[in-house]
């Protein structure tokens, strides 16, 4: 994960990179309880301060469990995140820390390549972003692959369309 200084920092940078419709009805959500042992956490992206999706402490422990069990069937280590990925994004068994993983990676890398980037999270930031154009947003909207996205990353795409008029 690439380094970040502060929260409000983050979210500002990633809240300056949102479409002119949504700048003011998208909001980045992420706290941290320091005094919990590990320090639990937990994320969210909301609309008009509805919660779309959240990403919480509770996910990285399922992750750990899928390792586990993998890791007790005899599966290599190396080869255990590429067999769990799938599950993963289907059911957006995501923590917060995955989610600050994605935003700092989204904040580094160019437009095209987040949005086609295999990390489900690095797109949503991608797909809500000012710099995808008009013209990105029909090829997106007409070579249809969004929609055999899973229903949590497929709505941004959805809302964005909503309000992008392409």
């Amino acid at each position: 994960m690439n380094h970040y200084k502060s929260w409000s920092g983050l979210n500002k940078q990633l809240s300056n990179h949102l479409c002119e419709p949504l700048k003011d009805r998208i909001t980045y959500f992420l706290t941290r309880y320091h005094d919990v042992h590990n320090a639990y956490g937990r994320a969210a992206i909301l609309l008009d301060k509805t919660e779309l999706v959240g990403f919480t402490w509770a996910e990285g422990y399922e992750q750990d469990y899928g390792f586990s069990r993998l890791y007790d069937s005899g599966v290599e280590w190396e080869n255990a995140e590429e067999i769990l990925k799938p599950e993963w994004d289907k059911n957006c068994t995501y923590s917060e820390m995955d989610f600050l993983s994605a935003a700092t990676a989204f904040l580094s890398m160019p437009i095209a390549d987040a949005l086609s980037s295999d990390n489900y999270i690095v797109r949503l930031f991608a797909i809500l972003d000012k710099r995808v154009g008009k013209r990105t947003m029909q090829t997106i909207r007409s070579d249809n692959s969004y929609i055999t996205l899973p229903k949590w990353v497929s709505q941004f795409y959805e809302l964005r369309f909503s309000v992008c008029k392409c």
